[in-house]
Parts: structure tokens; C-alpha cells; sequence
């Protein structure tokens, strides 16, 4: 199977890197573009095997499994200057999440899916989220599905929960590494610990606890239980959490979820749904 790579961006990059580090696909069977070659170059340095398309059209000629990692309101553009190279046996994913599945259909001669991978997926971690077009070969979403299982725990989500799911497993580590920052700041201005030791501590901190979930000694409510001691300070933490945390991250999927809106009404426009 040969596999191409429209845009090696951030994603397109941490896919490329997962896939030949999980052993999915060898750099030999992989074909990489980018809109601007050098940062394809990059990735070469590494995997000298790997060929470099001058550009989108050249890298779907020479593939049968193509993902489209670019932004959301360029999909489009791809999939068009592609149309030529795509054959019915050959399947285009898509990685971001305005698109769905039903409209990548609509302008394609082929199967469809969609990929959402995590920057965990570069650790061959976490959760990606897979959607089939309804078109979509069983063949390909076989291959699809084993190939990411190479690199995370792919799980297949409805079109109603795109939005959320991707802000928990996509968006949710920049979150989560947002807090355990200001946690770290807080830790450094308040106390004497200096900013190195904090960060290593929180840092190994946030591994054993991903250690203690995925081995499943405990799961977060019971975790909170053995740590929380009635009376003592880890209590004490929680109280002020639970006082001053109030609705942020009820805000914070709102906040999410209207900017997904905004994108949808601005890709709409490019697709025709059957």
C-alpha cells in the first residue's frame, strides 16, 4: 500500500513520524508534499527512503491511501487539483473536523474517510477518531483502522460529537499542558521551588498519573478518593477548586464549538451535499 502525505505540517508531520515509528508503513512506501518543500525536506533528513513530491498532484499519482493534513478552507483546493490522480479503488482521509465525511463524498470518485489524530498519536498514544464515508470500501476502513491502531487507540465516532471528541483528544492535551503550566507558575511565585524542579516533578506527576489510569488501579473519582484525606490538604486544594474553577470549561467548550460553527459556515460553501 502506498501512502501519501498532502501537508507536513504540525499533524501532517506527528502522522508521518507516527506511522513510521509505529512500523505501520515503511519510509520506502511513503509519499510526502508540502506547500512549502523544505519542511517536507525536514522529514527526510530522518528518513532518507521517503520520497518528496514537488507537489499535491504528484504525490496523488503515486499514492492509493492519500491524507489531505492541510487547513480546513484548502481541503478543497487539494481534493480539486487531485481529482485526475483519484481512481474509485483509491481513498482520500481528511484530518480536520468541519469537514464531514458526507461532503468530502460529494467531490470525490473514491472512498472517504476522516482522521483526527492526537499529538499524543507521535508518542504511538492516545486516541485518534475515525469516520467512513458511506461509500467507503470495507477494505479501506480495514486498512484505515489497522493503521492507526499501529499508533493509538482508534475509536469511531458520529458526526454530532466530531466537535467534542476532538476537543477531548486533540485539543485536550494544549489544554491540559496549558494548566499544568500555570500550575507549575504558581507553585514557582508563591513558593521557594525553583522553575526546573517544578516542572520535572509536575512533569513526572502527569506520567504516573497516566500510568495509574491506563493500567487501571483506579479511575478519576476513586484516585481523588485514596489522595483526598478528610481534614487534610490535598482537601484543602480541592475546596479552592472547587470555588474558584466555576463554569470554565463549560465556557470552554462553548468557546470551542462557536468557532467550529464559524468553520463550518465557511467550508459549507465549497461542497454541494448529495
Amino acid at each position: 500500500m502506498k501512502i501519501g502525505i498532502i501537508g507536513t505540517g504540525n499533524m501532517g508531520r506527528i502522522l508521518t513520524e507516527a506511522f513510521l515509528d509505529g512500523g505501520a508503513v515503511s519510509p520506502s512506501s511513503m509519499t510526502i508534499t508540502n506547500r512549502t518543500i523544505r519542511k517536507a525536506m525536514e522529514i527526510k533528513v530522518t528518513y532518507p527512503e521517503i520520497a518528496v513530491a514537488e507537489d499535491a498532484r504528484e504525490t496523488a499519482r503515486h499514492s492509493s491511501l492519500i491524507f489531505v493534513c492541510v487547513k480546513p478552507h484548502d481541503v478543497y483546493d487539494v481534493i480539486q487539483d487531485i481529482l485526475p490522480f483519484l481512481s474509485k479503488d483509491k481513498c482520500v482521509v481528511s484530518i480536520t473536523s468541519p469537514i464531514s465525511v458526507k461532503q468530502l463524498e460529494s467531490v470525490l470518485p473514491c472512498s472517504a474517510a476522516r482522521a483526527i489524530p492526537s499529538i499524543t498519536n507521535r508518542a504511538l498514544s492516545g486516541v485518534s477518531l475515525l469516520s467512513f464515508g458511506e461509500q467507503c470500501q470495507e477494505e479501506w476502513k480495514r486498512r484505515i483502522k489497522k493503521l492507526f491502531e499501529s499508533i493509538s487507540t482508534p475509536v469511531s465516532i458520529e458526526e454530532k460529537i466530531t466537535r467534542v471528541s476532538s476537543d477531548i483528544v486533540s485539543c485536550g492535551p494544549a489544554f491540559f499542558s496549558y494548566l499544568t503550566q500555570r500550575f507549575i507558575n504558581a507553585a514557582v511565585s508563591e513558593t521557594e521551588i525553583d522553575q526546573e524542579t517544578a516542572t520535572k516533578l509536575a512533569g513526572e506527576m502527569l506520567i504516573g498519573l497516566g500510568d495509574l489510569l491506563k493500567k487501571g488501579f483506579y479511575t478519576l473519582p476513586t484516585l481523588q478518593e485514596k489522595v483526598c484525606v478528610k481534614g487534610g490538604v490535598t482537601g484543602e486544594g480541592i475546596r479552592v477548586l472547587e470555588s474558584e474553577l466555576g463554569e470554565v470549561f463549560e465556557h470552554l467548550f462553548q468557546a470551542t464549538h462557536s468557532k467550529f460553527d464559524e468553520d463550518l459556515i465557511q467550508v459549507k460553501k465549497q461542497y454541494t451535499l448529495q
